[in-house]
């Protein structure tokens, strides 16, 4: 009687899950983080997944943040970066201008792996839509988020609103979502724009926020932060880091890192996952392949 034989792609994943790392010849994987929040919160979710993965791939994981959202593709160059947790905008400039490949993308609490960006003011600011904001000062995140700006700017030239100069009386740049939020709960912005994920867990850490601000538009989904890995690195750590990242969840180990980082597990990335992105791109007049962020 002949055996069953397994399927190829099945022998080829086990093959990868359980070869020697030493074989990959490389004794250091650098990743880098965007400042979607406080970044000593962010190093604290993130410090556990990257002990895991070392200790899964038998080569140091180190992390490094990316100070700033827009700087993002010259210091990845510049520090020799392996990959990043990348954003929406960040992700898409990184896969055209150095060749990135999407790995994994975390599925948040609620089962999402996808965010909104939303707009955002007090409930007693009085505004109610595009045409109270006049006069006003909005916060932004950065020029290069989409959740933190583009959607926003897209937002207002729908309604009208195609030169944000004149329209409002200032609008300033925050560097993290959690500080535009922060911005407008402290009257120092009458209006906000931030990534969904974060306003959320702000609310679960401090429930009061919900009876201080409200929505007032809310965009459609975008991928959520997505791990991508430099076009150079061997095949063989990036197909063990993908299978790492897709089977933590079943095991207790990886169960409490993913708890640590506030996700459910990790789902499989690709490029069409960004696919979204690129008709706000178009409403927006960005050309990707000439993008300068300054």
């Amino acid at each position: 009687m002949k055996m069953n034989r397994l399927p190829r792609f099945i022998i080829v994943f086990l093959l990868v899950l359980f070869m020697p790392v030493k074989a990959f010849c490389q004794n250091e994987v650098l990743i880098g983080l965007i400042p979607e929040e406080n970044i000593f919160n962010q190093m604290e979710r993130y410090r556990p997944l990257a002990a895991y993965l070392s200790s899964k791939l038998g080569i140091n994981v180190k992390l490094t943040i990316l100070s700033r959202y827009g700087d993002i593709i010259d210091r990845f160059k510049a520090r020799g970066m392996d990959g990043a947790f990348f954003g929406v905008f960040t992700g898409v400039l990184a896969m055209e201008k150095l060749g990135v490949e999407p790995i994994a993308r975390p599925v948040n609490l609620d089962g999402t792996s996808t965010v909104n960006s939303l707009i955002f003011v007090r409930k007693d600011s009085g505004i109610k839509n595009v045409k109270d904001m006049k006069g006003k000062r909005i916060a932004f995140v950065d020029r290069a988020t989409v959740t933190g700006y583009l959607y926003a700017i897209a937002f207002l030239r729908d309604k009208g609103v195609k030169d944000i100069d004149r329209y409002f009386k200032e609008y300033y740049f925050t560097g993290s979502h959690d500080s535009a939020i922060y911005s407008v709960l402290d009257n120092r912005a009458d209006i906000g724009s931030a990534k969904s994920k974060v306003y959320q867990r702000m609310i679960e850490k401090d429930p009061v926020i919900k009876d201080e601000l409200t929505i007032i538009a809310r965009s459609s989904e975008f991928p959520d932060t997505t791990l991508c890995l430099r076009k150079g690195l061997p095949a063989g750590i990036k197909a063990r880091i993908k299978a790492i990242l897709l089977n933590m969840d079943k095991e207790p180990e990886g169960r409490e890192v993913l708890r640590r980082l506030r996700a459910l597990r990790f789902v499989a990335a690709s490029r069409n996952d960004f696919l979204p992105f690129f008709e706000l791109a178009r409403k927006t007049g960005i050309n990707l392949k000439r993008y300068r962020y300054k």
